[in-house]
């Protein structure tokens, strides 16, 4: 009997044949699996053509859970489905464990910094960072000085953004203090992967991330200015149309804490912060605040502020109110700031860091200006206070019409921009088009510094879907993965196991 032949699953991982172009990947070397990821590329290969119904049933469930991000554009606000990735990536327990030791050490001595440049400011008279440069930085808040905030600490919650350059080094690529987000993503993601992955949950032994939102409310309660007493939390959102209200309503969701705008809170003349409820005011304790600085006061900051609330820094300096992160943590996140984060570490903690800075430059200093001017073709240029990958300019890729210009505003306004080189990033398997190709990706874990801090086991992967790209942003056109922690030893389980089913 003639056996027809089978064709060719387009979807098929073959590991001799996925090209990554000499970019360092995540899950696979020279043909071969990375420690630690043995199981699940193994798992994935068997799939065939049903790893593309995995990635539908992924997508399938995003939709019914109506997980959906934000953009802005010219035509208004656009609700748009979550691109996900049901590849995930895969990360072993002990490069985990150095990561979170790094990242622990990082946030401890961002809130030293805090605290003494609020406070007597011994970094800038020591030299350590330049007074010029926090002096004119856009994201220091003057109102702030002499706030002696909980336990010391000004920024609860960071979401650092890391990368892995061409030679398998990891970088710390920025600090997102005054309002991270992507923390409901990762969540969602998890919850996609355990339905369309339950037999891989089943056979490794991958670390859990949904303890998050409880360990969150703990650090919120613990900033309480009524110790002994249930706090009460909210989470403030600048309400529908920003591009993280669904992630605002997720977390109040998780935490059972109480989702508000500005106009649902008042501050008294006793200084304390008012929730109007249908039965009468009720005093808040704590708040998450979603919204920035400028607008979380109006009178404090801008006067035409609608989002926030008239008398919070008031309230906040009273101790009355505690805020997450507090008022002025984005004088910490200033691009040009990192660039001393080194140092910084090494002067609180007088210990190396333990994750790499990338080499950066800072415009505001005319020697380094000088050198970034004449390699404008060779550097990545950010705007120091932009997020989201808003203003972010590479040069390799521009004409010469937007090097003139970029060229025009770094003079204008030096202070307002950083360089550094073009890294290479790592790639992962990524499903494109029912194909398996390697796209370029970051990570951002999310770190909690309370009186116990705590680092989620895993992160938000962020991945560029178009095919050369180092833009991650979803809002640029990225998509997000799964992250997985897992022990190498089980993964090898699971490959054997794999193998014998084979």
């Amino acid at each position: 009997m003639e056996v027809a032949p089978v064709p060719v699953a387009r979807s098929r991982m073959r590991l001799e044949s996925y090209a990554n172009h000499g970019y360092w990947d995540e899950m696979v070397h020279e043909g071969r699996p990375r420690t630690g990821c043995a199981g699940v590329l193994g798992h994935l290969t068997a799939l065939g053509d049903e790893l593309v119904e995995r990635q539908r049933a992924a997508e399938a469930a995003l939709r019914a859970m109506g997980v959906t991000f934000t953009i802005y554009s010219d035509a208004g606000n656009i609700d748009r489905p979550w691109p996900f990735d049901v590849i995930p990536r895969v990360i072993t327990t002990q490069e985990w464990h150095s990561i979170s030791v790094g990242l622990i050490q990082r946030l401890t001595a961002i809130n030293l910094f805090l605290e003494d440049v609020y406070g007597d400011q011994k970094i800038v008279h020591d030299r350590v960072v330049p007074r010029a440069l926090l002096e004119s930085a856009s994201n220091f808040r003057a109102e702030c000085r002499e706030v002696r905030p909980v336990h010391g600490l000004w920024a609860h919650i960071s979401g650092t953004d890391l990368v892995r350059d061409s030679g398998g080094t990891l970088y710390v690529l920025e600090d997102n203090l005054r309002v991270p987000s992507g923390v409901s993503y990762m969540l969602e993601n998890r919850m996609v992967t355990k339905r369309v992955f339950a037999d891989l949950f089943r056979d490794l032994d991958i670390y859990p991330v949904d303890s998050y939102p409880h360990r969150l409310l703990g650090l919120l309660a613990s900033l309480s200015p009524r110790p002994g007493q249930e706090p009460c939390i909210c989470v403030l959102t600048p309400g529908v149309y920003n591009s993280a209200y669904f992630e605002h309503v997720i977390l109040a969701q998780e935490m059972g804490a109480h989702l508000v705008e500005g106009q649902d809170l008042v501050v008294g003349d006793d200084d304390c912060v008012y929730m109007l409820a249908v039965r009468g005011p009720v005093r808040v304790d704590v708040i998450y605040r979603r919204v920035d600085d400028l607008f979380l006061d109006p009178e404090a900051f801008r006067s035409d502020s609608v989002l926030g609330v008239p008398g919070l820094l008031r309230a906040w300096r009273a101790g009355k109110v505690a805020l997450a992160n507090a008022p002025g943590t984005g004088i910490a996140d200033d691009k040009a700031i990192y660039a001393f984060m080194p140092e910084i570490i090494r002067y609180y903690l007088s210990e190396e860091p333990k994750l790499a800075n990338v080499p950066t430059y800072v415009c505001f200093d005319p020697l380094q200006r000088r050198h970034v001017l004449s390699h404008l073709n060779e550097l990545v240029i950010k705007p120091t206070n932009e997020s989201g990958g808003r203003g972010i300019f590479i040069g390799s890729f521009a004409s010469r019409s937007e090097i003139a210009q970029m060229r025009a505003r770094i003079q204008a306004d030096p202070r307002n921009f950083v360089a550094q080189p073009i890294l290479q990033l790592s790639t992962a398997p990524t499903l494109c088009d029912g194909k398996v190709v390697p796209r370029h990706l970051d990570l951002r874990p999310f770190i909690l510094s309370g009186q116990r801090p705590y680092v989620t086991q895993g992160g938000l992967t962020r991945v560029a879907l178009r095919e050369g790209s180092i833009v991650v942003n979803s809002s640029q056109g990225g998509g997000s993965k799964d992250t997985w922690v897992v022990e190498p030893m089980a993964t090898n389980r699971a490959s054997q196991s794999q193998s014998q089913q084979q």
